[in-house]
């Protein structure tokens, strides 16, 4: 399998509000940036979307390493919430439905291929990818703005 790395970030101003992701994708020392966004919507979708369309970008089966600064993101894989989500039909231990039940279940079909580790980097500290997958996602939410 390839080794590709991804990493990913959403941005939203307001929340809900104008919103964006940008991504990059890096294999071998090439990259490919993907940005995008909607007019209405929550940072937490923007950082799900920044990691599915980094997923749905992939052609084959890759060993990925994905790099986000939402623990939202993060923590739903490495404590396993996602599972027990699933496995209480969409539903948080308090008995509330889970939000963007939707985006959830599109990143589980995105991975499916793939072997996925999730590492999780603090936000605005000086990480390279982080910062640029930010500009990237700032770019994409002021054209909705």
């Amino acid at each position: 399998m390839k080794k590709v790395n991804i990493y990913s970030d959403g941005a939203c101003s307001r929340n809900p509000g104008p919103g964006g992701y940008g991504v990059i994708l890096e294999y071998k020392g090439h990259e490919v940036e993907l940005s995008g966004g909607e007019e209405d919507t929550t940072n937490n979708r923007m950082e799900l979307m920044g990691v599915i369309t980094g997923l749905e970008a992939l052609k084959e089966p890759c060993d990925v390493t994905l790099v986000t600064d939402s623990r939202y993101v993060t923590d739903a894989f490495n404590k396993g919430w996602i599972y027990q989500w699933q496995s209480k039909n969409w539903k948080k231990a308090n008995g509330k439905a889970v939000l963007n039940k939707e985006l959830w279940q599109r990143l589980l079909r995105a991975a499916v291929p793939h072997r996925v580790k999730f590492v999780h980097v603090p936000g605005h500290k000086g990480h390279s990818y982080n910062e640029r997958c930010d500009k990237l996602a700032v770019e994409a939410r002021k054209k909705f703005e």
